[in-house]
């Protein structure tokens, strides 16, 4: 299984401090909705703290919870890939501070700077196939349970 990355420390400090110049203080009150399935992924977030609660919209006044973030946690990918739209909806579960970063100014200094590029890439990537392990791991669990049998 893969392990839980925090994309900030997983960057080497000088390429870390060279995002960091990017990065905008932001503030979610609790309820917040941070962005809505389908909308444009034009930016992305670093959790400093706070929780915040990735939904998908199951019909029009139903939503599940499919993650919790916390503090370090990258919220958003969506605008690293095309068509650069969120797949999932995200809510301030509590008041939350982040770094927000322009994914057009991110992409531009890795355009500039690909070694920042591909580590970032890299981690990234380390976050999705946790994600992923994880959601699994979620799923394998409610179709047991549903079987009345243990995976």
């Amino acid at each position: 299984m893969t392990k839980a990355i925090k994309l900030l420390t997983a960057l080497p400090h000088q390429q870390r401090e060279r995002l960091m110049t990017l990065a905008r203080e932001v503030y979610f009150q609790e309820d917040t909705r941070i962005f809505e399935s389908g909308g444009h992924a034009d930016r992305f977030w670093v959790i400093r703290s706070g929780a915040v609660s990735l939904d998908q919209r199951l019909n029009e006044v139903q939503r599940i919870t499919v993650a919790g973030l916390g503090a370090g946690d990258l919220l958003g990918w969506s605008w690293l890939f095309p068509p650069y739209e969120w797949d999932f909806g995200a809510e301030a579960f509590s008041p939350v501070r982040a770094y927000e970063f322009d994914a057009a100014a991110v992409l531009r200094l890795c355009e500039a700077d690909t070694a920042l590029g591909l580590s970032l890439v890299r981690c990234v990537a380390e976050v999705l196939a946790h994600r992923l392990e994880m959601t699994r791991g979620q799923l394998m669990e409610q179709y047991a349970m549903r079987r009345g049998g243990v995976v």
